[in-house]
């Protein structure tokens, strides 16, 4: 295997790397998420608070600059995440 090969079979396996991280904190944050909608089923809240949704995509925002990422991808990324947590709250009550 040449030098660049080997260097792209590298790269290929950051990004494999990379990609079980993102899984990982997906799941970590989908755990966070259930947690919060026992404790608002339990004290009667409702499942869609827009305030803090707000919060969360101006921080996405943020973060995405401060990283330098493409602020709108990381604000799509983080309203499906949303939602998909909406959903999984919607469906346990």
């Amino acid at each position: 295997m040449s030098t660049e090969e080997q260097d792209l079979e590298d790269l290929r396996q950051e990004i494999a790397d990379i990609d079980r991280e993102i899984v990982d904190l997906i799941a970590r944050r989908t755990y966070v998420a259930n947690t919060i909608a026992e404790v608002k089923a339990e004290r009667g809240m409702p499942i869609t608070d827009e305030g803090q949704e707000d919060v969360v995509m101006e921080r996405a925002g943020h973060n995405a600059e401060r990283f330098e990422v493409d602020a709108n991808l990381v604000k799509a990324i983080f309203r499906l995440l949303i939602e998909l947590n909406k959903v999984e709250q919607r469906e346990s009550r």
